[in-house]
């Protein structure tokens, strides 16, 4: 099965791939995050997933769309809780970039690492990525998917950040 995977992160990446390699499926990762804040954070956070992709033998794709993007989308949300509003819209922006990667690759299955986090709500996570064709419902927190991200960070020696990535969750987001 062809099959693209949105990455939001090295550690995170890494149990959705060994869940993905346990079904026989080998995938293409994808990463661009435009919600990502400072520079500085959203390069370590690419150069861990890449070292990941690495590790396991795997493309990775590295999309690139400007922070001003996802800054547009979410104006009038900054003073959202974590989680809230201003978190749909992001994971709205990733599904529509990992969908346009998917067709433009024309790789016709795909998903998101998103749902590997416990401080992510993957019902919300899937209603956002579930508007397209071609989306995978992969809930990646089971099977204690981010206990096993963590392990699997620590072994392959991958930053694990402290906030979800923009610059409102720095204050919001429980540190994992």
């Amino acid at each position: 099965m062809d099959y693209l995977l949105h990455v939001c992160c090295g550690p995170c990446a890494t149990a959705c791939i060994n869940n993905l390699f346990q079904k026989g499926i080998k995938p293409v990762l994808f990463f661009d995050n435009p919600n990502i804040h400072d520079e500085q954070e959203r390069e370590l956070r690419r150069k861990n997933a890449h070292i990941c992709a690495e590790h396991y033998g795997l493309k990775i794709i590295d999309g690139y769309t400007p922070h001003d993007e996802f800054l547009s989308r979410i104006k009038g949300l900054e003073g959202e809780n974590e989680g809230g509003k201003r978190c749909d819209v992001c994971f709205a922006l990733n599904a529509e970039l990992t969908k346009q990667m998917s067709d433009k690759l024309g790789i016709g299955n795909f998903s998101t690492s998103l749902t590997v986090s416990r401080f992510k709500n993957s019902n919300k996570v899937f209603s956002a990525f579930d508007q397209y064709q071609g989306f995978v419902k992969d809930d990646f927190k089971k099977k204690d998917g981010f206990a096993v991200s963590c392990k699997l960070a620590r072994e392959l020696n991958l930053y694990r950040q402290q906030y979800c990535g923009c610059e409102f969750s720095k204050k919001g987001c429980i540190n994992n």
